[in-house]
């Protein structure tokens, strides 16, 4: 498989380029609670707390990230989103299992990890501040002054893996708090990202990324060569995903146009006074 997202180059800036991976849609298989729409990219747990397993359409390219949104949560339940990875072909099952944990992992060949409001992040097995930076909030730089995130031997543009807020007046402010990871990663309009990064024995790490910050390897050994689905389960307080797609290498030019107009402006109300195409406003404002 191509790798997605451009391996970082120490001799240069810019690594070699690599193919763009298609965009990421749900599987046609799915559990028994989930609607997935007709575009594929929006999965809705309808009833219920269980029964909201989903996975990819396609295996996963190393490096690329299957990144969804939280669109909608639903009070009354205890836990939130699980992410993992799966080498079971989804299409093979005999039936999707009630929960991602334990009930997918327990067939085997399937990682899968839980989300909660806090203590997400994974020690560095390899690092002596491992404990330290465990313990420790992180800040991620802003996305002007490190628009990358580099995970393992992979560079991944920043910007649209983190949340943003809706369009308001205190939007600006809001932005920062997903920017700076302050929300907690269950929070309405979180982003949150599965991927996994070869290693040279074969095997692979898995990597959560929440709101553009690398949580550390959440799992190890995985088997590198075969097919690797993403697994999205819409868990009880969770209710509704939206799939966000990424730009690997080189940012698109109305992606550059949307960061030179958010830059110049207070909040994004004030997009709307803008002498501009209604699509590209409406590109700067939500997305």
């Amino acid at each position: 498989m191509a790798a997605a997202s451009e391996p970082v180059d120490s001799g240069a800036f810019w690594g070699p380029v690599s193919p763009e991976p298609p965009p990421t849609r749900f599987h046609r298989v799915h559990g028994a609670n989930i609607r997935v729409d007709p575009s594929g990219t929006r999965a809705t747990r309808v009833e219920s707390f269980a029964h909201g397993v989903c996975f990819s359409r396609e295996p996963l390219a190393p490096g690329q990230v299957f990144l969804v949104e939280i669109e909608e949560k639903e009070l009354g339940w205890c836990g939130h989103l699980r992410l993992g990875l799966t080498a079971l072909d989804p299409a093979s099952l005999a039936a999707v299992p009630e929960f991602s944990l334990p009930d997918l992992v327990n067939l085997g060949h399937t990682w899968v990890f839980a989300i909660t409001r806090h203590h997400n992040r994974v020690p560095r097995e390899d690092s002596p501040e491992a404990e330290a930076e465990a313990a420790a909030p992180s800040r991620p730089p802003a996305l002007l002054v490190e628009p990358y995130l580099c995970i393992e031997q992979f560079r991944i543009p920043r910007d649209r893996l983190v949340g943003r807020s809706r369009p308001g007046l205190y939007s600006h402010l809001l932005d920062q708090l997903y920017e700076l990871n302050v929300l907690p990663p269950t929070a309405r309009r979180s982003r949150l990202g599965i991927l996994f990064c070869p290693r040279p024995d074969g095997t692979a790490d898995m990597h959560i990324v929440i709101n553009g910050e690398d949580m550390g390897p959440s799992a190890r050994g995985l088997p590198a060569a075969q097919p690797l689905y993403a697994v999205v389960d819409v868990f009880a307080s969770t209710k509704s995903v939206r799939l966000v797609q990424l730009e690997y290498g080189l940012p698109s030019l109305q992606t550059l146009c949307r960061l030179v107009i958010q830059r110049s402006l207070v909040h994004r109300l004030a997009i709307d006074g803008l002498h501009l195409p209604k699509e590209l406003k409406d590109f700067c404002k939500y997305e």
